[in-house]
């Protein structure tokens, strides 16, 4: 079990990571994949940024817990962490994103999150 735990944690952030590149420098695509797209070279093109940054530090800072401070310690980074793609899921359906998107991307991964703290928990 605890390899299981840690390695869906490295997983998750490792992902975090991935999604933070993704928003730097594939803006369009990666705003599409969010379920709301957004033209880069406009007005939109600053909040894609900030949250690629957001994304990037979340995985980061995951990172850094799980090895300096422990599974204790980053189950409760991912439980305070599950709220962002829970408003995610939100923000795509307010913006007449896909539900399919909102429920399977987004509330799935807030589902996975809270699976990786339960497991942490456990170990």
């Amino acid at each position: 079990m605890t390899v299981t735990a840690y390695t869906l944690a490295v997983v998750l952030d490792l992902f975090c990571l991935f999604l933070g590149y993704r928003f730097l420098f594939q803006p369009g695509p990666a705003a599409a994949g969010y379920g709301v797209p957004a033209d880069p070279a406009g007005d939109a093109g600053a909040y894609l940024t900030i949250k690629g940054l957001r994304d990037g530090a979340l995985g980061v800072v995951g990172l850094a817990l799980l090895a300096f401070a422990g599974a204790r310690a980053e189950a409760w980074f991912m439980v305070c962490v599950a709220l962002v793609p829970l408003g995610d899921t939100l923000i795509v359906l307010r913006h007449g994103g896909a539900r399919a998107v909102a429920f399977g991307v987004h509330f799935a991964t807030a589902v996975v999150v809270l699976i990786s703290a339960a497991l942490l928990f456990l170990v």
